[in-house]
């Protein structure tokens, strides 16, 4: 007897072959409409970080953080919990020595969304902030967000002591260059934003906040390029940056 043979014919092996492409591109493109939104929501966030901080100085004449919180707490009509002591507290600017890194830093977000510059509730206590202490917002990838003042920010040879706003670990280099295209030039040593240090002792802490991956170059998320690059080959995703203020 003669047996009749069964299988896919090419019509359908094709149509299997089309679906299976329209699923991957469809993965592929809410992969990059979530990297867009992520992009949008670190830029939105720092943008908006500098806006209140700009906005409290003007309303108050103050520096929030740097601000006693029984002069704050007149002066907003709320209580405010911190700063009530410090080395170099109403100096006219966010300090954060060694001893006493995060004092101002947390004082700040506390400041801020007691005057109503930010949503949120912060203790404002001088610990390290983590992902469930409330002593500062987080980024997009579950990370803190950090104010303060160093020098720990690429080219580490030239850097000058400067406010700015650490982003948070953890954010893919792909969208840290993303954020760097949106928000300045894309290249990690020049502009308002910059890649972290290789090594940072500020906002160290037991989390390393201020730094990023412990990969050198070329694996880490700036490779050893002449200007460096963001080093989306490597892929890292564990990079963070600073926002000069």
């Amino acid at each position: 007897m003669n047996r009749k043979q069964s299988g896919f014919t090419l019509v359908e092996i094709a149509i299997v072959l089309v679906i299976i492409g329209l699923l991957l591109g469809g993965i592929l493109k809410g992969q990059e409409l979530i990297n867009s939104a992520r992009v949008r929501n670190l830029a939105d966030t720092a943008s908006g970080v500098q806006a209140a901080y700009f906005g409290f100085l003007d309303r108050y004449r103050r520096v929030p953080g740097d601000w006693d919180a029984a002069s704050a707490t007149t002066a907003i009509g709320t209580t405010v919990s911190n700063p009530t002591g410090g080395s170099n507290m109403n100096n006219g600017r966010i300090d954060n020595p060694s001893s006493e890194e995060w004092l101002e830093p947390n004082a700040m977000w506390e400041q801020l969304a007691k005057a109503g510059f930010i949503q949120g509730s912060y203790a404002g206590t001088d610990s390290e902030p983590n992902q469930q202490n409330g002593l500062a917002p987080l980024n997009a990838f579950n990370a803190p967000m950090v104010v303060g003042r160093t020098d720990e920010y690429q080219p580490t040879a030239s850097a000058a002591t400067r406010l700015h706003l650490i982003t948070g670990r953890f954010v893919p280099v792909k969208v840290m260059r993303e954020l760097d295209v949106k928000v300045d030039d894309a290249q990690p040593t020049t502009g308002s934003l910059r890649a972290v240090a290789d090594t940072v002792t500020v906002f160290a802490g037991t989390n390393n906040w201020g730094g990023h991956d412990s990969a050198a170059a070329p694996l880490g998320c700036v490779d050893g390029a002449s200007p460096p690059n963001w080093n989306v080959t490597a892929d890292s995703q564990d990079c963070n940056a600073v926002i000069l203020f």
